[in-house]
């Protein structure tokens, strides 16, 4: 089963997991993370950054594999998962670009994209901790629901509820792209280490439906339940749902410290 850790806020989340990141890049220099996008994740990246300012280490040999990217938008553009990642992941925390990857949503070779992205993953040795979010209809990175878990990188249309989401960064609505290119839920499966964190109410249906609920490609979070080692970070609004709270809160206050997460 996941372990489930509720905190006071997205900071002491960002702080709890951005400490067990750091202990992996200390203790293998070449560390594979796997980079969600969003507000969600925001957290980790800002209490890296102030991490290795305070306390500096090499992460030149960091590695990265961003989760999702739009199909068909300009080179550069602001909204782009490339340009996200640049200005909250690469340039915050002083990152190598060239180690960086982010899937290829362009055009003219989005054909053979997801399984050139699949290839990258598999020689860099696979992901070591991928770091996720989840939608409002359960969907984790861009498998909506219906989503196959046994799915690799491949392109998606984008439901209307996720592009109404993710409306608010483009001038309007209409200016959302229909499509993306993701890593499947297999993909994501095959990482060794998943965290997952989540913030406040709206959050709360779609985690309890991927913690406790049935596993079924209509909650793609679900998938969770399929992976040795799952760590769900959540603040109370999110946590409200979970039918056995009190249980995980008890696990989780008499974990050995040195277990980590």
């Amino acid at each position: 089963m996941a372990e489930i850790v509720v905190v006071e806020s997205k900071r002491a989340a960002g702080e709890l997991v951005a400490a067990s990141v750091r202990r992996l890049i200390e203790a293998k220099a070449d560390t594979v993370l796997g980079l969600a996008t969003g507000s969600t994740p925001l957290p980790i990246y800002a209490a890296l950054a102030e991490s290795f300012r305070s306390n500096p280490i090499d992460v030149s040999r960091l590695r990265g594999f961003a989760l999702d990217e739009y199909v068909g938008l300009p080179p550069g553009h602001p909204e782009s998962y490339r340009a996200v990642i640049d200005r909250d992941v690469v340039a915050a925390l002083g990152l190598t670009p060239n180690n960086i990857h982010v899937p290829n949503g362009d055009l003219a070779t989005l054909e053979g994209a997801g399984a050139a992205y699949e290839r990258a993953i598999e020689a860099a040795g696979g992901i070591d901790l991928q770091i996720l979010g989840i939608g409002r209809t359960g969907h984790l990175g861009f498998n909506e629901p219906g989503s196959s878990f046994a799915s690799r990188t491949r392109v998606k249309t984008l439901a209307p509820k996720s592009r109404a989401d993710n409306a608010r960064f483009f001038p309007t609505p209409d200016d959302v792209p229909r499509h993306c290119i993701t890593q499947g839920l297999g993909t994501i499966r095959r990482a060794r280490h998943l965290v997952l964190l989540a913030f406040g109410a709206d959050k709360a249906a779609a985690i309890a439906a991927a913690v406790e609920g049935p596993v079924t490609a209509s909650q793609p979070g679900s998938a969770i339940q399929l992976h040795e080692h799952v760590t769900v970070v959540l603040d109370e609004a999110a946590a409200a749902q979970l039918a056995n709270l009190d249980y995980y809160r008890y696990i989780w206050a008499n974990k050995p410290a040195w277990q980590g997460i």
